[in-house]
């Protein structure tokens, strides 16, 4: 099986193709310090060629959703430092995936202060998972255009940090809605400055974002995490193809370790202008290694390596139920199922208690 053949992107020597995608499990103390099941949560799942760890907050405003951890103070540091020892210690390699949710958040736990946002626009049709239950989202507070460049200098501290944690790397959450993504659509940026209106000036923050973190932590070291396809969070533009053909493009120049990109996670009928073939269409633009993630089982992530374009496949809730994924790939074991009521906050039970074979 390729997604059992070993591989290597960047220095990068991994055991298999296969990747434990970032999720986001909010097991963190309210000072977004990780503890001791954490540490064992990922030693469990040491057995990927890649684990990307959940979202980690890049500063106090970065925080969206409570109990999620971070890594802007030496505490924080500190504790990753436990987990990514006990990875490497078992043979595994690990990136940390940075986050700034921007909108997607809510006062409530951010101490009383909104939301910041590329616009003052609201996410519609949704609510918000609070410390306090489901909440209707708030309207976000605009960022200045120095707060925006600052916010670019958080990223490439955050990623000093990842490093300096014992980190292999950082990757960008670009995807799913959070700051970046608000950038890069018209939905939900609707700036004058710099950073707003054509598709260059939209793709600016990514880029300098990128830019800022491989001049922070040098080459073959930084990543990210594209989803051209997903509406969620109110993410919706007119043109997704030409957006993201141009970000990729802009990315080729850069010296990354590879390209994750989600597959259409959500159903688009009312969105004719999104493609649905996500690999078909943007994975082939990209120079760098691509990730496809998204909704894969052992036999259509086969498949999608098969295809020669993805390069290795990153899996979510099969990883989240299965410690062991790729021994279970390997001898297609019977799977667990993912129990969704335990996926967010809590201690062991559905963290690290899932069998293994």
């Amino acid at each position: 099986m390729k997604l059992l053949q070993k591989t290597h992107i960047g220095n990068l020597e991994l055991q298999n193709s296969i990747a434990m995608a970032p999720m986001t499990r909010s097991r963190a103390d309210m000072n977004g310090i990780v503890n001791d099941l954490t540490v064992l949560y990922y030693t469990q799942r040491s057995s990927a060629g890649l684990l990307i760890s959940e979202a980690i907050n890049i500063s106090n405003q970065a925080i969206g959703s409570p109990f999620t951890p971070g890594i802007y103070t030496q505490e924080q540091i500190d504790a990753w430092k436990k987990v990514t020892k006990a990875v490497h210690d078992n043979g595994g390699k690990i990136i940390a995936q940075l986050w700034h949710t921007g909108r997607v958040g809510h006062s409530i736990d951010k101490g009383g202060v909104l939301p910041v946002a590329p616009s003052a626009i609201t996410i519609q049709g949704q609510q918000h998972f609070t410390s306090q239950g489901p909440k209707e989202y708030e309207t976000p507070r605009a960022l200045e255009t120095n707060e925006v460049k600052q916010i670019v200098q958080e990223y490439k501290q955050a990623a000093i940090n990842a490093i300096e944690a014992g980190f292999d790397g950082v990757e960008l959450h670009a995807a799913f809605g959070y700051l970046p993504n608000q950038f890069l659509v018209e939905s939900a940026n609707q700036r004058s400055d710099e950073y707003g209106g054509s598709i260059e000036n939209r793709s600016r923050f990514v880029l300098e974002v990128m830019q800022a973190m491989v001049d922070g932590i040098g080459e073959n070291k930084v990543a990210i995490k594209l989803s051209p396809s997903i509406p969620f969070n109110s993410i919706i533009d007119s043109n997704p193809t030409d957006l993201y053909s141009f970000l990729i493009s802009e990315l080729n120049k850069l010296p990354l370790l590879y390209v994750q990109l989600m597959n259409a996670m959500f159903p688009t009928d009312n969105l004719p202008q999104y493609p649905r073939d996500i690999i078909g269409v943007f994975g082939k633009q990209t120079q760098h290694t691509l990730m496809a993630n998204g909704g894969y089982t052992r036999e259509t992530g086969e498949q999608e390596l098969e295809k020669g374009i993805a390069k290795m496949i990153s899996y979510g809730a099969l990883f989240l139920a299965n410690p062991d994924l790729p021994k279970r790939f390997e001898v297609n074991a019977e799977l667990n199922e993912a129990d969704r009521a335990t996926m967010y906050g809590g201690g062991e039970k559905g963290y690290t208690d899932y069998p293994t074979l």
